[in-house]
């Protein structure tokens, strides 16, 4: 017998990286991660913070954070300048990176409504009544 938590567990995933994948192909965004995209969807809504900030927020280990930042830097997506006490380094997204996020956004949101519509009413209202109790989830799993 599968279990509700085996079937949810076994479809995030893929639904995730559909979703990504169709994302970038529909907005002809750059190749980014989705732990790229979280570390500029929380500087974007949270920055410009430290690195060290930017760890604990997205629960990283700090070199990941180093090594993601470095790309996305490289790439032009996110900016380093002197913070408050000139010793310390804020990172931000760029102008470049506002726009490809919000890109994403519109294109994500677009294909997701397109095929909701290729579903039955009855599925629909599911899924809406879903969104809140995944939100729900992700906090206590967060929680630990």
């Amino acid at each position: 017998m599968t279990t509700t938590a085996a079937l949810i567990g076994r479809e995030l995933g893929p639904l995730r990286r559909t979703l990504l994948r169709r994302t970038r192909i529909a907005a002809d965004l750059p190749d980014l991660s989705e732990a790229q995209i979280e570390l500029l969807r929380t500087l974007a809504v949270e920055g410009p913070l430290a690195p060290s900030e930017l760890a604990a927020a997205l629960r990283l280990a700090r070199s990941t954070v180093s090594n993601l930042l470095r790309t996305l830097t490289a790439a032009g997506f996110v900016e380093r300048r002197a913070g408050a006490n000139q010793r310390t380094v804020v990172v931000t997204v760029s102008a470049r990176a506002a726009g490809a996020l919000e890109r994403y956004d519109a294109a994500a949101e677009a294909l997701l409504g397109a095929a909701l519509d290729r579903l039955a009413p009855a599925e629909r209202a599911a899924l809406a009544a879903a969104a809140p109790v995944l939100a729900r989830l992700t906090g206590a799993l967060d929680a630990g």
